[in-house]
């Protein structure tokens, strides 16, 4: 069984930051690519970032680049996603995801998923 257990997520004012992590058990967290998506009501599910198994190596939505950086930590069996100078349409609930083989922007290659933490960005 694969778990998936995102935190981090808040209330913070538009120009602020937070940190989300995703902590994997269950499987063998350093041979998975990674991604973060997230999903406002009423929108279909968006990709925010992905990150090769070896780190290094980072994928961006045109909406976030130059403002999130995914990262991972494999010793840890984490991911994480620092987010700054956060807008209100940054406003959704956020997911991470893995998949075997290489990474990507496609929400439907991921076979696991976690249950979301929410962000919310007041202006």
């Amino acid at each position: 069984q694969v778990q998936l257990v995102e935190s981090g997520g808040g209330l913070v004012q538009a120009g602020g930051s937070l940190r989300l992590s995703c902590a994997a058990s269950g499987r063998t967290f350093s041979n998975d690519a990674m991604g973060w998506f997230r999903q406002a009501p009423g929108k279909e599910r968006e990709f925010v970032a992905a990150i090769r198994s070896s780190g290094g190596s980072q994928i961006y939505a045109t909406t976030v680049k130059g403002r999130f950086t995914i990262s991972r930590d494999n010793a840890k069996n984490t991911v994480y996603l620092q987010m700054i100078s956060l807008k209100p349409e940054d406003t959704a609930d956020y997911y991470c995801a893995a998949k075997a083989g290489y990474y990507s922007a496609d929400a439907s290659l991921y076979a696991y998923w976690g249950q979301g933490t929410q962000v919310t960005v007041s202006s």
